[in-house]
């Protein structure tokens, strides 16, 4: 080979070296440019219940504050049924571009036990993005239909009449039937379970007197029980909740081991980027500084869940374990 064909032959090595160069830096360049951009159109949140329930409660108020803080609308997207296992196989679908995201909470840590035939896989196909809110549940009841004065005369009046209570749920395998059944086991007592397509429908149901009590997160039912709509017996834990100062907590009722919470969670579906992620988990933490997020939370009872998401996918899987057991301790099925 003379000269001149070596010379140039390392010309062309040199540029397409080169090339190669500037095509990896333009597209991290464009990547990087694409997550300072987003959201760079309305932000979808599937939200697999109806409208008025516990997950709604706190999606709409970060819905306003994202739209406030970016500029951009952030719509909800109910998609209730079965527990809302029906939203998050709908989310498990939708492009990963960031534009899409799933709100859901503890029943999808529940669901698999309950559901063995589902098309996605909440640690598998989503991921985690923000431990959003964790409030306890509540023992709530239509003060109408079952007038007891405090937990010990309610719970007197339960025992002296197996099965002829009910109690409403958000669905078969929620965390309010759960709940339900946990109670039950624990305090040797026998309540009918009425499942609903979501908090909300429950809600209204036992407001109106058409069933007796429900096993709630403290979230939706905190407006009503100040209203006096409904009456609370007792709140779940150790400790009496700030936003019921006067409800007593199950620990000083004679329950000590009756802890339920309902947390509610951000995800993506799988394939988006970890720089994407990040940036909108990070939007999200910002969300929920704000004063007006604060006040919420509060009202509702709510503590914020102050995890990183690798801590968030830990707390989900030990979750699935726990419910896991619980399912199979109580013997509870799809009605």
């Amino acid at each position: 080979m003379n000269k001149m064909a070596v010379q140039r032959r390392d010309v062309l090595r040199a540029a397409g070296a080169a090339g190669l160069m500037w095509a990896g830096a333009s597209r991290g360049f464009a990547a990087d440019a694409g997550v300072a951009a987003w959201p760079g159109k309305p932000v979808t949140v599937i939200v697999p219940f109806p409208a008025g329930g516990g997950t709604d409660a706190f999606a709409r108020p970060l819905a306003a504050q994202f739209s406030k803080a970016t500029g951009k609308t952030l719509v909800i997207d109910n998609r209730g049924g079965a527990g809302g296992t029906v939203g998050a196989s709908i989310a498990a679908k939708q492009p990963h571009d960031g534009h899409f995201l799933f709100m859901g909470a503890v029943h999808h840590a529940i669901a698999p036990s309950m559901y063995p035939k589902l098309d996605y896989d909440i640690e598998k196909d989503f991921v985690p993005l923000a431990l959003l809110a964790n409030v306890p549940q509540v023992v709530v009841v239509n003060p109408r239909k079952v007038g007891a004065r405090d937990f010990r005369q309610f719970l007197d009046m339960v025992k002296a009449r197996p099965g002829s209570y009910n109690y409403a749920s958000a669905g078969s395998g929620t965390s309010h039937h759960l709940a339900g059944e946990l109670f039950k086991i624990q305090t040797n007592t026998f309540i009918t379970h009425i499942p609903y397509r979501g908090a909300g429908p429950a809600l209204q149901d036992l407001i109106a007197g058409n069933v007796d009590m429900m096993f709630d997160g403290l979230g939706s039912s905190a407006a009503h029980i100040k209203a006096g709509r409904i009456k609370p017996m007792m709140v779940s834990g150790a400790r009496r909740n700030p936003a019921l100062p006067d409800v007593p907590c199950a620990a000083e009722v004679g329950l000590p081991d009756y802890t339920v919470s309902t947390w509610y969670g951000l995800w993506a579906p799988k394939g988006i980027s970890p720089e994407l992620a990040a940036r909108i988990a990070d939007e999200f933490s910002k969300l929920e500084q704000s004063e007006e997020i604060r006040a919420v939370w509060a009202s509702n009872g709510a503590e914020f869940g102050r995890l990183s998401p690798p801590d968030f996918a830990k707390m989900v899987s030990g979750e699935v374990s726990r419910w896991a057991e619980v399912v199979k301790l109580s013997g509870a099925k799809l009605e």
